[in-house]
Order: structure tokens, then C-alpha cells, then sequence
């Protein structure tokens, strides 16, 4: 009787360890989006104190994400302001850091941005490189931001790198600028590309002196 018992014990804690075995935990949703931003470190983004970049050689930047301060260096003037408490020329040399900034951190903007609708991923030939790559497109609504109502095709690699970006002024079925997103490189992990080259070329939105603290 004893080893009946004993067998028995054995068999039901065979089939609950079995059970607690083949249990699944449910997998939680990742967007593509949100994996484009990890796969460009943004995970390390909360550890950022200050970013400086020269924009096309034209517009050089100190942003300090975490007290908004920003401060533009250009040949004419040096511009400081907060984004807390803006005037009117600080809401001019705003638009201009909006924009450059966007060009820096796309991947971030994916998921820092409201107002916006990501498609679901589709497998689509990218229009420089010509090869089968993964496509989101992001728009954005009509109110609000300094260019509403815009979209933007953006490509990218199975290791959800972005290689190639389509804009759409207005969200117009015909592309107003396509380039490439290249030479990547590595900022206390977080992925800048460095260069952004058009079919052609022979025209490279670069940026320079990046340094993330």
C-alpha cells in the first residue's frame, strides 16, 4: 500500500512540474516600430545628459534632452533658449532643430511622436538599392507640428536597421525625396546614420561632430 502511495505522489508531481513545463507565457506585442527604435539603442536613451551634431554643415547643435535646453551655433548668430519658455526667435531656430533632429533620430521620433498612423510591415523593393527590404509608412495628421498632414516611407533591414527613407510632402502619392541611411555609427549604443545620399550620389545630407554624453 505504502508504494502505491509513493507511486502515486510520483505521478502527480511528474504531471504538475510537466504542466507547469508546457505552460507559455504570453508573448507581449512588440511594433515594429518600437523594434526599429530598440534595434537603434533606444534603450540607452534614458541615460542621455546632452547631444551635439553639425547638421549638414550648415547648423551646429547642443541639445540637453533631460532640462530641454538647446543652444544653435551658425556663422551669423548663437541662439540659446529652452523649449519650456519660448519667444519669437526661439520658435524660429525651433523649426529648424525640429527638423534637424528628425533627421538624426527618425527611429526614436517613430515612438516619440503622437498624431501618427504606422502601417503594419510589408516586404516592398526599396527604390535606391533596388533589393526586397521591410516598409512601414508613418503619417502624420493634419493638426499640429510644423509640417502636418506629411508621410514617410521608411525601409529597413530584418535587423530592423533603417537603410532607405521616402518623404511625402502632404502625403502625396509621389515621393519628394528618397536617400539612403549609411555609415552607421555607434554613440554610447545608441546607431546614428552619419550619411543620407540620394540615387544619384551626388548630394549627402551628412551629419558631423555627433557626440552623446
Amino acid at each position: 500500500m505504502k508504494n502505491l502511495i509513493y507511486i502515486c505522489l510520483i505521478i502527480f508531481l511528474f504531471i504538475g512540474c510537466k504542466q507547469k513545463h508546457e505552460t507559455k507565457t504570453p508573448e507581449i506585442y512588440v511594433s515594429a516600430a518600437q523594434k526599429i527604435a530598440n534595434a537603434h539603442g533606444f534603450e540607452n536613451w534614458k541615460n542621455v545628459s546632452e547631444i551635439q551634431f553639425t547638421f549638414f554643415g550648415k547648423r551646429d547643435w547642443i541639445w540637453k534632452p533631460k532640462t530641454k535646453d538647446i543652444t544653435l551655433i551658425t556663422e551669423k548668430d548663437t541662439i540659446s533658449y529652452n523649449r519650456n519658455a519660448m519667444d519669437s526667435l526661439a520658435l524660429k531656430a525651433d523649426r529648424a532643430f525640429i527638423n534637424d533632429k528628425f533627421w538624426l533620430l527618425i527611429p526614436f521620433q517613430l515612438v516619440w511622436d503622437k498624431g501618427t498612423t504606422i502601417s503594419e510591415p510589408t516586404r516592398e523593393i526599396a527604390p535606391i538599392s533596388k533589393i526586397q527590404l521591410n516598409k512601414i509608412i508613418i503619417s502624420y495628421n493634419n493638426e499640429g507640428g510644423y509640417t502636418p498632414g506629411d508621410a514617410y516611407d521608411i525601409y529597413f533591414d530584418d535587423n530592423y536597421l533603417i537603410k532607405e527613407w521616402a518623404y511625402r510632402k502632404g502625403n502625396s502619392p509621389e515621393s519628394q525625396l528618397i536617400n539612403t541611411f549609411e555609415n552607421y555609427q555607434d554613440f554610447n549604443g545608441i546607431k546614428i546614420a552619419l550619411d543620407h545620399k540620394n540615387a544619384e550620389g551626388d548630394w549627402n545630407l551628412n551629419f558631423n561632430n555627433v557626440k552623446i554624453k
